[in-house]
């Protein structure tokens, strides 16, 4: 793709009413990634409560929403930034999207992408050293996934290597520091358990990453965006995910019937198990010569990544009996 057609704006549609507008910058967001980093937030604070003496207080709300804003400002800058730099294969690809699309103008979204980096690196400054060393690190890798010369999305490893890096590890422990340190000032090292949901969560985004561009492979191959789909096969990539997620959940019932300290074990194994059973049976379902069946098959596993975040955080506050 040449640097003239990549920066090519698409053509523009008739002028959006606010509401129309509100939702073009929702598909801009890339909602399925805003829920996954709302989710983190919470459940990373859950468990930050569940692990410290000090409990629930009516004064961590706002530390805790101001941490959500510059968690989502990063991410819209970061999923921004992507489409900015991928308008030619999103109209293969994504075409509902709004820069794809003509929605919005490449000027728009550039200026919805530099507002959102500018708020996520102020708004983590104001909150202290953790987020904004988190915030930052994120903006940073997301920066040289995307953009050129460096734009590390076309190359399979070093591409899954930023998805997961950032959702698998820089995240989880920055959270988790900011709130144990930052909003509940409960000095400690890092627990086993948080250990084990950031190498849950590591695993399971490296499947993610992989299993992202089988719905996408007419695009990237036009547009010469090298992945593990293309090099393998969707067939290959697809039970290559379904395997690296099965080991995720036998991974964390086996730390269960370990019985690992601050986590209630009767929960993470029962629950653990019977998502893995579902995952399975909707797997049996997918037509790989059906694109939609694929997406929607994507948008499970993002479903089952919401789903972590609730069921870990449960699992650790069942074992200091906050939830009876």
């Amino acid at each position: 793709m040449t640097q003239s057609s990549r920066n090519s704006p698409s053509p523009t549609k008739q002028s959006l009413s606010p509401f129309q507008w509100l939702y073009a910058l929702w598909k801009f967001s890339r909602p399925h990634t805003i829920i996954g980093t709302s989710l983190s937030v919470l459940g990373l604070y859950l468990i930050a409560v569940a692990i410290s003496s000090t409990g629930f207080a009516v004064a961590q709300i706002i530390p805790v929403l101001s941490t959500w804003v510059a968690c989502i400002c990063g991410n819209v800058y970061i999923v921004g930034l992507n489409q900015l730099e991928d308008v030619e294969i999103d109209k293969v690809n994504k075409p509902h999207l709004p820069l794809a699309s003509g929605e919005f103008t490449r000027r728009q979204a550039q200026l919805i992408v530099t507002t959102m980096g500018i708020l996520a690196l102020v708004v983590a400054w104001l909150n202290g050293p953790y987020l904004l060393g988190m915030v930052s690190l994120s903006l940073a890798i997301g920066t040289a996934y995307s953009l050129p010369p460096i734009r590390l999305k076309r190359f399979p490893f070093w591409a899954a290597l930023c998805i997961f890096s950032v959702r698998g590890t820089i995240v989880n422990l920055g959270l988790f520091l900011h709130f144990s340190w930052w909003v509940l000032q409960n000095n400690q090292f890092i627990p086993l358990a948080v250990w084990i949901l950031t190498i849950f969560i590591l695993v399971f985004t490296l499947a993610i990453a992989i299993f992202k561009d089988i719905p996408d492979i007419e695009g990237d191959r036009l547009y010469n965006i090298t992945t593990f789909t293309i090099q393998l096969g969707s067939q290959a990539v697809f039970n290559l995910a379904l395997w690296i997620l099965t080991v995720c959940y036998l991974g964390i019932v086996i730390a269960g019937v370990l019985r690992v300290e601050l986590i209630n074990s009767g929960f993470l194994v029962i629950s653990h198990l019977v998502v893995l059973c579902w995952m399975w049976v909707r797997s049996l379902a997918v037509d790989l010569q059906d694109k939609k069946a694929i997406a929607q098959f994507y948008q499970f596993i993002w479903k089952l990544f919401f789903l972590e975040y609730l069921m870990f955080p449960i699992a650790c506050l069942l074992a200091k009996n906050y939830v009876q």
